[in-house]
Protein backbone atom coordinates (compact mmCIF):
# COMPACT_ATOMS: atom_id res chain seq x y z
CA UNK A 1 0.00 0.00 0.00
CA UNK A 2 2.67 2.56 0.84
CA UNK A 3 3.72 2.36 -2.59
CA UNK A 4 0.35 3.77 -4.11
CA UNK A 5 0.27 8.10 -3.64
CA UNK A 6 -3.35 8.74 -4.36
CA UNK A 7 -4.55 11.81 -6.35
CA UNK A 8 -5.54 13.50 -3.31
CA UNK A 9 -1.95 13.87 -2.01
CA UNK A 10 -0.97 16.06 -5.04
CA UNK A 11 -0.15 19.07 -5.81
CA UNK A 12 -2.35 21.71 -7.09
CA UNK A 13 -1.12 23.90 -9.70
CA UNK A 14 -3.98 26.49 -9.77
CA UNK A 15 -3.57 27.55 -6.16
CA UNK A 16 0.58 27.62 -6.08
CA UNK A 17 -0.07 31.51 -4.94
CA UNK A 18 -2.91 31.06 -2.76
CA UNK A 19 -0.68 32.81 -0.03
CA UNK A 20 -0.17 35.88 -1.90
CA UNK A 21 -3.97 36.31 -2.66
CA UNK A 22 -6.22 38.51 -0.60
CA UNK A 23 -9.05 37.03 1.85
CA UNK A 24 -12.19 37.22 -1.29
CA UNK A 25 -9.03 36.00 -3.92
CA UNK A 26 -8.66 32.99 -1.18
CA UNK A 27 -12.17 32.53 -1.07
CA UNK A 28 -13.28 32.89 -4.83
CA UNK A 29 -10.36 30.48 -5.64
CA UNK A 30 -11.59 27.70 -3.01
CA UNK A 31 -15.24 28.25 -4.57
CA UNK A 32 -13.99 27.92 -8.25
CA UNK A 33 -12.37 24.49 -6.94
CA UNK A 34 -15.59 23.41 -4.86
CA UNK A 35 -17.70 24.32 -8.68
CA UNK A 36 -15.59 20.89 -9.77
CA UNK A 37 -17.05 18.31 -7.09
CA UNK A 38 -20.87 18.44 -8.65
CA UNK A 39 -19.48 17.59 -11.91
CA UNK A 40 -17.16 14.88 -10.14
CA UNK A 41 -20.19 13.38 -8.45
CA UNK A 42 -22.19 13.50 -11.56
CA UNK A 43 -19.94 11.12 -13.09
CA UNK A 44 -19.97 8.17 -10.82
CA UNK A 45 -24.11 8.32 -10.26
CA UNK A 46 -24.87 4.76 -12.26
CA UNK A 47 -22.06 3.42 -9.27
CA UNK A 48 -23.98 5.73 -6.26
CA UNK A 49 -27.26 3.96 -7.67
CA UNK A 50 -25.77 0.72 -7.56
CA UNK A 51 -24.97 1.17 -4.26
CA UNK A 52 -28.06 2.16 -3.08
CA UNK A 53 -29.83 -0.42 -4.84
CA UNK A 54 -27.22 -3.43 -2.65
CA UNK A 55 -27.80 -1.38 0.33
CA UNK A 56 -31.83 -1.22 -0.05
CA UNK A 57 -31.94 -5.25 -0.51
CA UNK A 58 -30.13 -5.84 2.64
CA UNK A 59 -32.05 -3.61 4.70
CA UNK A 60 -35.52 -5.11 3.35
CA UNK A 61 -34.17 -8.55 5.12
CA UNK A 62 -33.28 -6.87 8.42
CA UNK A 63 -30.00 -5.77 8.09
CA UNK A 64 -27.79 -2.76 9.24
CA UNK A 65 -26.03 -0.06 7.42
CA UNK A 66 -22.37 0.75 8.21
CA UNK A 67 -20.36 3.43 7.36
CA UNK A 68 -16.37 3.04 8.16
CA UNK A 69 -13.54 5.41 8.55
CA UNK A 70 -11.05 7.04 9.99
CA UNK A 71 -10.52 11.14 10.64
CA UNK A 72 -12.74 13.58 8.10
CA UNK A 73 -14.60 10.59 6.26
CA UNK A 74 -15.19 8.48 9.62
CA UNK A 75 -16.69 11.70 11.30
CA UNK A 76 -18.62 12.68 7.38
CA UNK A 77 -20.08 8.91 8.03
CA UNK A 78 -21.09 9.56 12.38
CA UNK A 79 -22.58 12.34 11.34
CA UNK A 80 -24.75 10.75 8.52
CA UNK A 81 -25.46 7.79 10.65
CA UNK A 82 -26.77 10.25 13.37
CA UNK A 83 -28.89 12.07 11.47
CA UNK A 84 -30.93 9.19 10.43
CA UNK A 85 -33.23 8.81 13.64
CA UNK A 86 -34.65 12.16 13.87
CA UNK A 87 -34.93 12.67 10.06
CA UNK A 88 -36.72 9.37 9.25
CA UNK A 89 -37.77 7.84 12.21
CA UNK A 90 -35.75 4.59 12.00
CA UNK A 91 -33.90 3.18 14.67
CA UNK A 92 -30.36 4.42 15.58
CA UNK A 93 -29.12 1.15 15.38
CA UNK A 94 -29.93 0.44 11.44
CA UNK A 95 -27.61 3.21 10.46
CA UNK A 96 -24.42 3.37 12.27
CA UNK A 97 -21.34 5.10 11.76
CA UNK A 98 -17.58 3.23 13.18
CA UNK A 99 -14.69 5.97 13.41
CA UNK A 100 -10.97 4.41 13.73
CA UNK A 101 -9.84 5.52 17.67
CA UNK A 102 -13.85 5.35 18.69
CA UNK A 103 -16.36 8.25 19.32
CA UNK A 104 -13.63 10.47 20.84
CA UNK A 105 -12.06 11.04 17.33
CA UNK A 106 -15.37 12.61 16.43
CA UNK A 107 -13.72 15.61 17.91
CA UNK A 108 -9.83 14.80 18.38
CA UNK A 109 -7.41 13.83 16.29
CA UNK A 110 -6.29 10.04 16.60
CA UNK A 111 -4.23 9.73 13.42
CA UNK A 112 -2.45 6.85 14.41
CA UNK A 113 -5.69 4.41 14.56
CA UNK A 114 -6.09 4.79 10.93
CA UNK A 115 -3.40 2.61 10.38
CA UNK A 116 -4.59 -0.37 12.01
CA UNK A 117 -6.03 -3.02 9.92
CA UNK A 118 -6.57 -5.14 12.12
CA UNK A 119 -8.53 -3.08 14.59
CA UNK A 120 -11.13 -2.26 11.56
CA UNK A 121 -11.75 -5.87 11.00
CA UNK A 122 -12.44 -6.41 14.64
CA UNK A 123 -14.61 -3.20 15.07
CA UNK A 124 -17.14 -4.48 11.94
CA UNK A 125 -17.08 -7.94 13.88
CA UNK A 126 -17.70 -6.03 17.33
CA UNK A 127 -20.94 -4.21 15.87
CA UNK A 128 -21.99 -8.18 14.77
CA UNK A 129 -22.04 -7.43 11.37
CA UNK A 130 -23.86 -10.17 9.50
CA UNK A 131 -24.35 -11.64 5.67
CA UNK A 132 -27.88 -9.11 5.62
CA UNK A 133 -25.78 -5.81 6.75
CA UNK A 134 -24.46 -3.36 4.21
CA UNK A 135 -20.84 -1.60 4.69
CA UNK A 136 -19.72 1.72 3.09
CA UNK A 137 -15.85 2.45 3.82
CA UNK A 138 -15.11 6.09 3.15
CA UNK A 139 -11.26 6.64 2.35
CA UNK A 140 -10.35 10.05 0.57
CA UNK A 141 -6.56 8.61 -0.18
CA UNK A 142 -8.42 5.41 -0.97
CA UNK A 143 -5.50 3.17 1.41
CA UNK A 144 -6.48 3.71 4.90
CA UNK A 145 -6.15 0.00 6.19
CA UNK A 146 -8.36 0.41 9.36
CA UNK A 147 -11.14 1.15 6.81
CA UNK A 148 -9.87 -1.59 3.92
CA UNK A 149 -9.47 -4.29 6.87
CA UNK A 150 -13.03 -3.60 8.19
CA UNK A 151 -14.68 -4.07 4.67
CA UNK A 152 -12.82 -7.09 4.05
CA UNK A 153 -14.31 -8.53 7.19
CA UNK A 154 -17.51 -7.46 6.18
CA UNK A 155 -17.20 -8.89 2.89
CA UNK A 156 -16.03 -12.34 4.30
CA UNK A 157 -18.79 -12.51 5.91
CA UNK A 158 -21.42 -11.80 3.21
CA UNK A 159 -22.06 -8.27 3.78
CA UNK A 160 -22.36 -6.00 0.72
CA UNK A 161 -19.72 -3.86 0.38
CA UNK A 162 -19.27 -0.23 -0.62
CA UNK A 163 -15.90 1.71 -1.00
CA UNK A 164 -16.75 5.84 -1.22
CA UNK A 165 -13.02 7.28 -2.21
CA UNK A 166 -11.35 10.16 -4.25
CA UNK A 167 -8.75 8.10 -5.30
CA UNK A 168 -9.34 5.78 -8.45
CA UNK A 169 -7.61 2.37 -8.69
CA UNK A 170 -7.02 2.45 -4.95
CA UNK A 171 -6.57 -0.34 -2.64
CA UNK A 172 -9.96 0.62 -1.39
CA UNK A 173 -11.60 -0.26 -4.43
CA UNK A 174 -10.45 -3.51 -4.88
CA UNK A 175 -12.09 -4.93 -1.20
CA UNK A 176 -15.62 -4.09 -2.09
CA UNK A 177 -18.32 -4.91 -4.81
CA UNK A 178 -19.10 -1.45 -5.81
CA UNK A 179 -16.80 1.19 -5.73
CA UNK A 180 -17.98 4.99 -5.94
CA UNK A 181 -14.92 7.50 -7.16
CA UNK A 182 -15.59 11.02 -7.85
CA UNK A 183 -12.15 12.57 -8.92
CA UNK A 184 -12.28 15.86 -7.46
CA UNK A 185 -8.71 16.46 -7.98
CA UNK A 186 -5.90 17.78 -5.67
CA UNK A 187 -6.93 20.34 -3.08
CA UNK A 188 -6.35 23.59 -2.60
CA UNK A 189 -4.27 22.80 0.59
CA UNK A 190 -2.45 19.62 -0.69
CA UNK A 191 -3.50 16.75 1.01
CA UNK A 192 -5.93 18.68 2.63
CA UNK A 193 -8.73 15.90 1.60
CA UNK A 194 -11.23 17.66 4.37
CA UNK A 195 -11.94 20.06 1.28
CA UNK A 196 -13.03 18.98 -2.40
CA UNK A 197 -12.83 15.43 -1.62
CA UNK A 198 -14.61 15.61 2.05
CA UNK A 199 -17.52 17.75 -0.34
CA UNK A 200 -17.75 14.81 -2.18
CA UNK A 201 -17.99 12.23 0.14
CA UNK A 202 -20.62 14.45 2.27
CA UNK A 203 -22.75 14.14 -1.44
CA UNK A 204 -22.65 10.42 -1.68
CA UNK A 205 -23.34 9.58 1.38
CA UNK A 206 -26.36 11.95 1.40
CA UNK A 207 -27.35 10.30 -1.31
CA UNK A 208 -27.47 6.86 0.05
CA UNK A 209 -28.93 7.19 3.21
CA UNK A 210 -31.80 9.76 1.74
CA UNK A 211 -32.49 7.30 -1.59
CA UNK A 212 -32.06 4.38 0.98
CA UNK A 213 -34.95 6.00 3.30
CA UNK A 214 -36.94 6.81 0.66
CA UNK A 215 -37.15 3.69 -1.23
CA UNK A 216 -38.10 1.97 2.30
CA UNK A 217 -40.72 3.76 2.69
CA UNK A 218 -39.79 6.51 5.42
CA UNK A 219 -40.72 9.53 3.21
CA UNK A 220 -43.61 10.26 1.76
CA UNK A 221 -43.79 12.31 -1.49
CA UNK A 222 -40.91 14.85 -0.34
CA UNK A 223 -41.80 15.03 3.17
CA UNK A 224 -40.23 13.85 6.23
CA UNK A 225 -43.43 11.89 7.27
CA UNK A 226 -41.97 9.58 9.35
CA UNK A 227 -39.94 13.01 11.38
CA UNK A 228 -39.61 12.50 15.13
CA UNK A 229 -41.16 15.89 16.54
CA UNK A 230 -38.20 16.13 19.81
CA UNK A 231 -37.93 19.87 19.67
CA UNK A 232 -40.15 23.08 18.97
CA UNK A 233 -38.76 23.32 16.00
CA UNK A 234 -39.62 20.04 14.39
CA UNK A 235 -42.99 19.72 16.24
CA UNK A 236 -44.00 22.95 14.25
CA UNK A 237 -42.41 21.56 11.48
CA UNK A 238 -44.81 17.87 11.86
CA UNK A 239 -47.80 20.26 11.77
CA UNK A 240 -46.99 21.47 8.74
CA UNK A 241 -46.29 18.26 7.24
CA UNK A 242 -49.63 16.95 8.76
CA UNK A 243 -51.51 20.00 7.34
CA UNK A 244 -49.92 19.51 3.88
CA UNK A 245 -50.58 15.66 3.82
CA UNK A 246 -53.90 15.87 4.83
CA UNK A 247 -55.42 18.97 3.84
CA UNK A 248 -56.15 19.82 7.81
CA UNK A 249 -55.99 23.57 8.91
CA UNK A 250 -53.26 24.39 11.70
CA UNK A 251 -55.58 24.07 14.84
CA UNK A 252 -56.97 20.12 13.29
CA UNK A 253 -52.97 19.33 12.89
CA UNK A 254 -52.35 20.62 16.42
CA UNK A 255 -55.32 18.40 17.98
CA UNK A 256 -54.28 15.64 15.86
CA UNK A 257 -50.21 15.56 16.96
CA UNK A 258 -51.57 15.59 20.62
CA UNK A 259 -53.99 13.16 19.98
CA UNK A 260 -51.01 10.71 18.99
CA UNK A 261 -48.71 12.16 21.65
CA UNK A 262 -47.02 14.04 19.22
CA UNK A 263 -46.22 11.47 17.10
CA UNK A 264 -46.22 12.21 13.69
CA UNK A 265 -46.61 8.35 12.15
CA UNK A 266 -48.92 7.84 14.89
CA UNK A 267 -51.12 10.98 13.92
CA UNK A 268 -50.99 9.85 10.06
CA UNK A 269 -52.37 6.66 10.45
CA UNK A 270 -54.96 7.72 12.79
CA UNK A 271 -56.42 10.13 10.35
CA UNK A 272 -56.21 7.42 7.17
CA UNK A 273 -57.60 5.00 8.99
CA UNK A 274 -59.54 5.89 12.24
CA UNK A 275 -58.23 3.58 14.13
CA UNK A 276 -57.38 4.40 17.65
CA UNK A 277 -53.70 5.66 18.96
CA UNK A 278 -53.08 2.11 20.24
CA UNK A 279 -54.47 0.31 17.34
CA UNK A 280 -51.86 2.92 15.05
CA UNK A 281 -49.12 2.22 16.97
CA UNK A 282 -49.29 -1.42 16.90
CA UNK A 283 -49.89 -1.32 13.35
CA UNK A 284 -46.70 0.86 12.93
CA UNK A 285 -44.45 -1.69 15.19
CA UNK A 286 -45.64 -4.67 12.54
CA UNK A 287 -44.66 -2.23 9.86
CA UNK A 288 -41.20 -1.01 10.72
CA UNK A 289 -42.92 2.09 11.04
CA UNK A 290 -43.81 2.82 7.94
CA UNK A 291 -46.25 5.02 7.61
CA UNK A 292 -48.11 3.24 4.38
CA UNK A 293 -47.33 -0.16 5.47
CA UNK A 294 -49.26 0.77 8.66
CA UNK A 295 -52.47 2.07 6.71
CA UNK A 296 -52.43 -0.36 4.54
CA UNK A 297 -52.30 -3.53 7.64
CA UNK A 298 -54.96 -1.33 9.25
CA UNK A 299 -57.66 -0.92 6.13
CA UNK A 300 -56.87 -4.89 5.12
CA UNK A 301 -58.45 -6.03 8.52
CA UNK A 302 -61.74 -4.29 7.33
Amino acid sequence: MSEFIPLTEAENPRSAGIGELSPMGIARLMNDEDRLVAEAVNQVLAEVAAAIEGIVARLEKGGRLFYVGTGTSGRLGVLDASECPPTFGVAPDLVQGIIAGGYEACYRAVEASEDDAEAGARDIAARGARSVDAVVGIAASGRTPYTIGALERARSLGAFTVAVTCAPDSPITRATEVSIVPVVGPEVIGGSSRLKAGTAQKMVLNMLSTATMIRLGYVTGNRMTNLLPRNTKLRERSIRIFAAETGADEATARAALDAANSDLRTALVMHRTGRTRDKAERALGQSRNVVQKAVDLLLSKN
